[in-house]
């Protein structure tokens, strides 16, 4: 696949940021709150998954613009990334076997389901499935209409489409719906046009931002809140994710492609090297992370507590027992570190066999 450093390079930058909140998960540290500490340890994972997806979508119209068998490609890596989901990731979060008590539909299996929806897509003109993606992010409310349209026996299959507000008990915890993810790639792909021109790069990206904080700063001013007007502003909702987390997140990533293009160094070549074997980086980073937390829970308390963790990353640790912001970050600093001695043998290993079924992963 045709490889565009700035994008390998944002992509790495995201994904070392995913690490923070997926250590945070273990720590027992809580997902937000009125300490800045805490609230912008949380924060600032906010724009991995939007840029993950977001970019995922323009590796796919790079991909396809190579080769013919684009479409087979999207269907067999999406639903390789679901199987991964329900096998390896979830034992990784979990270090169980108790399906029948947890099962969790997470980032991968968005992604997948994406990658499969994205196959009839990748034939239409790359501005028609942005225009697709950009409507589908802006009318996501729309989804919750089909739901009440179905049997309400099986109004919980729509749960992982878009919630429909009913609260439907479904069989597999879902973190990650389908919509608007599937809007964010196929906006993505639909932004790979758009790739090289620095200026609309700059005008999306700013433009994005400072739309969204005119409308996040009028919703907040306008309503009473305890909390400071800067959280309040940044706090947007995730689940699912609303057009203006969207902005807040994907704006600021879009303005760095052209910043980031010809960064040089070190850190840039670090962060292109994780950029380039994502999937290998996720795949690993949950089971040394849990690995990591065990192995701190033995440090601190003398023993392990497998049940803190046997539906994360629903986890639960005690008030008493959970980590100080100092250790969390750096049990992360020492996490990112061995990934990247793995993740740099796993592309010396790729860049020596090229294609095969090293390619999706």
């Amino acid at each position: 696949m045709l490889r565009i450093r700035s994008i390998d390079i944002l992509r790495g930058a995201v994904m070392v940021l995913m690490a923070i909140d997926h250590v945070r998960v273990y720590s027992g540290v809580p997902a937000g709150g009125t300490a800045p500490g805490v609230f912008f340890t949380r924060w600032v994972t906010h724009f991995c998954a939007p840029a993950f997806a977001f970019f995922a979508g323009t590796g796919v119209f790079l991909y396809a613009r190579k080769r013919n068998n684009a479409a087979a490609y999207l269907i067999t890596r999406g639903l390789l990334l679901v199987i991964f989901e329900l096998t390896i990731l979830r034992f990784s979060w979990t270090f169980n076997f108790d399906y029948k008590k947890f099962t969790l539909a997470g980032v991968l299996w968005m992604l997948g389901w994406c990658m499969v929806l994205m196959a009839p897509l990748v034939r239409l003109p790359a501005a028609a499935v942005g225009v697709i993606g950009l409507a589908i992010v802006v009318f996501q409310q729309a989804f919750r209409l089909p739901a009440r349209w179905l049997p309400a026996s099986a109004r919980w299959i729509w749960e992982f489409v878009y919630p429909s507000g009913d609260k439907a008990e479904t069989p597999i915890a879902i973190l990650y719906v389908i919509v608007p993810w599937i809007g964010v790639m196929a906006a993505g792909y639909g932004f790979g046009l758009l790739l090289h021109r620095r200026r609309l790069c700059y005008a999306i990206g700013l433009g994005g931002t400072a739309l969204f904080l005119i409308l996040a700063a009028v919703n907040v001013f306008s309503t009473p809140g305890q909390a400071p007007a800067y959280m309040r502003i940044l706090n947007q909702q995730k689940y699912p994710a609303s057009v203006l987390f969207l902005l807040m997140t994907l704006g600021p990533a879009i303005a760095l492609i052209p910043v980031v293009e010809n960064a040089r160094g070190w850190f840039a070549d670090a962060l292109a090297l994780f950029g380039r074997v994502p999937m290998f980086y996720y795949l690993l980073h949950i089971p040394l992370i849990h690995s990591l937390a065990v192995l701190v829970d033995y440090l601190r308390e003398g023993q392990v507590h497998p049940e803190w963790y046997a539906t994360a990353p629903y986890a639960f640790v005690p008030p008493p027992h959970r980590w100080p912001l100092p250790l969390l970050y750096v049990v992360w600093a020492i996490a990112v570190a061995i990934l990247y001695g793995a993740c740099r043998w796993f592309a010396d290993v790729k860049a020596r066999r090229p294609g095969g079924w090293l390619r999706y992963i």
